[in-house]
C-alpha cells in the first residue's frame, strides 16, 4: 500500500474543508501527483495549498490557455483607458489584417473568437509560435477559416498575438511589456509572460499525460484528420506538428511568454492575479472597474464552437466561467482554463479568486476534473464566511 501524498500550506478559519477536500483528490491521484491550489476572497488569500515532492508554493508551471486571461487583461486596461476601443475595426489599429476579406472584423469580434483565423493553411514552425510578432504577420494574411463574425471557434495558439499586434498598434509597446509594467510587477505577481532566465530554476516541466486504457480509446476515437478544425487550430497539421503537452517545456516559449499559451505562473500567481482584477489588495484598487469587468465577461459567443466540437462561451478574451466550467459561480465571472489541466477565474459575486495547477497533463485536458470539485468547495467556503 503507497503512502498518501502529503498536501502543505494553509487555510484560514472557515476553509478547513477545501484542504479536506484537496486532500482527498490527492489521495486518490497518482503518486507523482504535483501540483497547487490558491484562493482569495475580498483580496484576502484564504487557501494556500500544494502537493508533490520536490514541489512547494514558489514552484512554476506552464499554464498553457490561462495565459489568455493575462493577455485580455492588458486589453481590457487599454479599452477602460480609452486607448482600444471594443467596436473598431481591427484595421483601424492594423491596416494589413483587412487582406482575404476581414477588413470589415471589430475588436469585440475578434475578442470573442469570431475571426475564423485560427491558424495558417500550412501551420507554423517551432520558431514561430513562440514568437508573436512572426505569427501577427503570418496571419495578416491568411484567407479565414469561415466568414469573419458568422460563427466562433477556439482561436487556441493565436488569439493572444493577434490582440498582442493591436496592442503594440496602439501603444507601441508589445502585450507582455505592458502586462509586466502595468500587473505583474505592481502586484508582485508569479505569473510570468516571459520568464526570466534568474527564475528557471522554479520551473517544474509538463509532465506528459498517462492516460488509462479506456481513455486512450476515447482519445483514439476523436476526430483527427490533419486539415479539421481542431488539427489547424492546435498545428497538427504542419510539416512539424505542434506537441503541446510539451510547449512550455522550450525555453524559446518561456522566455518571450507567447501571449495564447506561453505563460509561467503559481498558482498564487493566477489567483492573485484575478484578486487584483476585482478586489482591493496591498492597499491598491481593483484593476478593472465593475463596469469593464461585467463587459469583458458578458457572453458574446455562445453554443457550437467549430474547432472545440462542442458547447463553450466565451466573453472578450476570456472564458466566460460559470457557463463553460463551473455552473454555481455567480453570473460574470471570468477566467480562462489551460491545457494541462490548470484553472483561474475570478467571481466578482462572491469576490472569489480562483488558481489551481498541475504538473502532469491531465485527461482530456482543459479544466482538469478536479477542479469542479475545489472549485466548489472553496466557493461554499466564501460564501458561508459572507
Amino acid at each position: 500500500m503507497t503512502q498518501a501524498t502529503p498536501v502543505h500550506g494553509t487555510v484560514a478559519e472557515g476553509y478547513e474543508a477545501v484542504r479536506e477536500e484537496f486532500a482527498a483528490f490527492v489521495a486518490e491521484e497518482r503518486d507523482d501527483y504535483e501540483g497547487q491550489l490558491c484562493a482569495y476572497v475580498h483580496g484576502r488569500r484564504v487557501v494556500d495549498l500544494w502537493a508533490g515532492e520536490g514541489a512547494d508554493g514558489d514552484s512554476l508551471y506552464g499554464v498553457f490557455s490561462s495565459t489568455k486571461g493575462a493577455a485580455h487583461l492588458v486589453v481590457a486596461l487599454l479599452v477602460q483607458d480609452g486607448t482600444l476601443e471594443l467596436d473598431r475595426r481591427v484595421t483601424y489599429y492594423w491596416p494589413e489584417f483587412a487582406a482575404e476579406d476581414k477588413g470589415a472584423l471589430t475588436l469585440r469580434e475578434l475578442l470573442a473568437h469570431r475571426a475564423g483565423l485560427i491558424g495558417t493553411d500550412t501551420g507554423f514552425s517551432a520558431t514561430e509560435l513562440a514568437d508573436d510578432r512572426a505569427l501577427a504577420e503570418r496571419l495578416a494574411d491568411q484567407r479565414p477559416f469561415w466568414r469573419p463574425g458568422t460563427a466562433f471557434g477556439y482561436h487556441a495558439l493565436v488569439i493572444g498575438a493577434l490582440t498582442g499586434e493591436i496592442v503594440r498598434r496602439a501603444t507601441g509597446r508589445t502585450l507582455q511589456e505592458v502586462y509586466e509594467e502595468r500587473v505583474r510587477v505592481p502586484w508582485g505577481l508569479d505569473f510570468h509572460l516571459g520568464l526570466p532566465a534568474a527564475r528557471e530554476s522554479r520551473f517544474r516541466t509538463t509532465a506528459p499525460m498517462l492516460p488509462t486504457p479506456g481513455q486512450q480509446a476515447l482519445l483514439d476515437a476523436l476526430p483527427s484528420g490533419p486539415h479539421t478544425l481542431a488539427s489547424i487550430a492546435f498545428n497538427r497539421h504542419a510539416p512539424e506538428p505542434t506537441d503541446l503537452e510539451s510547449l512550455p517545456n522550450e525555453r524559446a516559449v518561456r522566455a518571450r511568454g507567447p501571449a495564447s499559451v506561453g505563460g509561467v505562473a503559481s498558482a498564487r500567481g493566477l489567483a492573485g492575479m484575478y484578486a487584483a482584477v476585482i478586489s482591493e489588495t496591498g492597499g491598491r484598487a481593483p484593476l478593472l472597474k465593475q463596469d469593464t469587468v461585467a463587459e469583458f465577461g458578458q457572453p458574446h459567443s455562445v453554443g457550437y464552437d467549430l474547432v472545440a466540437r462542442a458547447h463553450r462561451s466565451y466573453g472578450l478574451g476570456f472564458q466566460a466561467t460559470a457557463d463553460t466550467w463551473h455552473p454555481f459561480l455567480g453570473a460574470g465571472a471570468i477566467g480562462h482554463s489551460g491545457a494541462a489541466g490548470c484553472q483561474a477565474f475570478a467571481d466578482p459575486r462572491s469576490g472569489l479568486a480562483y488558481g489551481y495547477t498541475r504538473r502532469r497533463f491531465a485527461f482530456p485536458g482543459g479544466s482538469a476534473p478536479e477542479n469542479g470539485r475545489l472549485a466548489a468547495a472553496v466557493h461554499r467556503a466564501a460564501l458561508a464566511s459572507g
